[in-house]
């Protein structure tokens, strides 16, 4: 019981916030529903009093008294009219404010996963984040349609009450002996469809974050034959789903017709005990037809207040979900300094340690053994980088070279120690200043459903001629030219159209157009032919462009043009100097860089 007041207190705490958040819609709707509500009430009056002095008359005396039949069809039309305005204003006021608070919530929703680190997304599945955004949004406001319609029905219940007294307290008390049973039937309703309700909005986020999967995963699926295990793990979600909507609708099959039919059986007593009423009483016909009327109309208010009630468990939960991502803490603080500079920049890291968000270590705690370095990132990493310099990270797989790459654009900030940029700590520079002096391209590059134009300048504002630049310095002018319509060519999801290593150099093309002052390419050229990557790499350095480079890199050629080489090994700076040294002093060192070789030899 407990659970279930904490439930409505919670629900009528979301109401409260949505009429604050958008007063205007609320109030037009309710004056709607109060005219609804009058008007409904007043046609009750006005057909019993039409009965009295035109129906019954007519009938009495078999002649029709034109002056009273057309004001009475005239008072009849002017409620329907003034109903159906009520009606309109009513439906226009609630969804304009539903709407409105949907688009609001997802647009809080979607700045707020802007907002949130990498580290953070990481803990949440792509199909939850899509669910939050819009099904759980959708569901915590979905109670706001029917509020104005409750509000019109409560003026409703207080007249339609009112006026039942006045007309026959004996009648009253008869027809309210129903009353108390609707009212267990509704809390009964309510009480079966919350847990239920609760479980199906589960379902909703998992469906939608296996589905998310099976797409983003299609050319493994096809390419591995997994189709058929695909549509049956699907399935098994989407059955799950199906079951519990079924489920709630079973429940609202077995309690929809009892709370309808309650209200008709007390008419029907209504009615009885009327009828003997006319006979021994004063009341007359227009009365009785008049309180069946109104007797009528109290079964609306308890389907509606039923109805929005038992939607509010759906909406706490929706509310929840949202508010979970809302409140939730942005990791990453920022500071003012500026990152403005002439040239490249200085970059150093300091005994950096960094443990994964998600490799099931605690951040912040040190682990000492070699062999877990790897699985847990970065165990006191040092290194200095002289501005406008090409630095190569080089390392077997899983050494700590990416997390290198990431730390150094602020994907994720280190557990201990610190990055340098001209000697300012990362975390101190402001928000802005990162993206602009700070760009990465990584192995996998991501590109928009849009034209390879747009998909370079993302939005900002740069002359044609600057993204030609950009194009022939990444050696991606050539095929980029050869596209059936050049620059604004649509590359299609995820640049389905392009090659891999085309792709990669309209990536590395977006980064370049920033002349950032810092630019980190984690193996971002590895999916381009040697030749080109040897001509990209070249071009950076004769460009005499204010570039201090960081590249993560395996081909022996790429590396042998770094100015020094960083060789990292599980999460630790094993040596540094020029690639030559190193091959010539390093042993693991010489033995990485050369396995290529070595294995074509073979």
């Amino acid at each position: 019981m407990a659970d279930e007041r904490s439930v409505f207190r919670r629900g009528f705490t979301i109401l409260g916030m949505a009429i604050r958040n958008r007063p205007e819609p609320f109030a037009l709707g309710a004056l709607g529903a109060a005219l609804y509500g009058g008007m409904t009430v007043a046609s009750a009056t006005v057909i019993g009093s039409v009965t009295d002095r035109v129906v019954i008359p007519a009938f009495e005396a078999s002649v029709v008294d034109s002056g009273l039949l057309v004001v009475g069809v005239a008072l009849v039309l002017g409620v329907a009219i003034l109903k159906a305005a009520g009606v309109f204003w009513r439906r226009y006021g609630a969804h304009l404010m539903q709407q409105g608070l949907q688009a609001h919530y997802r647009r809080q929703v979607t700045r707020q996963y802007l907002e949130l680190p990498i580290a953070w997304h990481r803990r949440h599945s792509t199909g939850q984040l899509l669910s939050n955004a819009n099904a759980d949004v959708e569901s915590a406001f979905f109670t706001i349609a029917p509020l104005p319609m409750s509000i019109g029905v409560l003026v409703m219940l207080v007249a339609t009450a009112a006026l039942l007294v006045v007309t026959d307290p004996f009648l009253t008390a008869i027809g309210f002996v129903v009353w108390p049973i609707l009212a267990f039937v509704n809390w009964k309703y309510q009480h079966s469809m919350q847990a239920v309700a609760t479980e199906a909005q589960q379902l909703r986020a998992d469906v939608s974050g296996v589905a998310h999967e099976s797409i983003d995963a299609a050319l493994v699926i096809k390419t591995l034959g997994r189709e058929g295990a695909e549509t049956e793990r699907f399935r098994g979600w989407s059955d799950g789903l199906r079951d519990k909507m079924i489920e709630l609708g079973r429940i609202r099959g077995y309690f929809d017709p009892i709370i309808e039919g309650l209200p008709n059986l007390g008419i029907m007593l209504v009615l009885a005990v009327g009828a003997w009423r006319v006979q021994t009483s004063g009341l007359t016909t227009g009365d009785l037809v008049e309180f069946a009327y109104l007797f009528g109309l109290l079964g609306l208010p308890m389907r509606v207040f039923g109805w929005m009630l038992g939607e509010l468990p759906r909406s706490v939960v929706g509310w929840e979900r949202v508010e979970q991502v809302l409140r939730a803490e942005a990791e990453q603080r920022f500071g003012t300094a500026s990152g403005d500079g002439r040239a490249g920049a200085d970059v150093g890291l300091e005994q950096v340690v960094f443990t994964h968000p998600d490799s099931g270590h605690t951040p912040g705690h040190r682990a000492h053994a070699h062999d877990q370095a790897s699985e847990r990132g970065l165990t006191g990493v040092s290194f200095d980088v002289e501005a406008g310099t090409t630095i190569a990270i080089v390392g077997p797989t899983g050494s700590g070279k990416s997390t290198i790459a990431a730390l150094l654009v602020r994907l994720f900030d280190p557990d201990a120690g610190g990055l340098l940029f001209d000697g300012t700590d990362l975390r101190d520079l402001a928000r802005s200043e990162l993206s602009d002096h700070i760009a990465v391209v990584f192995q996998e590059p991501f590109l928009f459903d849009d034209t390879v134009g747009d998909n370079i300048t993302l939005g900002g504002g740069f002359s044609d001629e600057q993204v030609r630049e950009a194009a022939a310095l990444a050696q991606a002018d050539g095929f980029i030219e050869q596209l059936e319509a050049g620059y604004a060519t649509r590359v299609g999801e995820r640049g389905a159209t392009l090659s891999g290593g085309q792709r990669q150099r309209i990536a590395l093309a977006r980064g370049l157009i920033r002349r950032p002052r810092l630019l980190v390419l984690d193996d971002a050229t590895s999916a381009v032919d040697p030749a080109v990557e040897e001509r990209i790499l070249r071009g950076l350095k004769d460009a005499e462009l204010p570039f201090t480079v960081i590249v993560v890199a395996y081909r022996r050629s790429t590396i042998a043009m770094a100015d020094q080489v960083v060789f990292v090994e599980n999460g630790q700076v094993s040596a540094q100097g020029p690639h030559q040294e190193l091959h010539d002093t390093v042993r693991s060192y010489r033995e990485l860089v050369t396995a290529y070789d070595r294995r074509q030899a073979v």
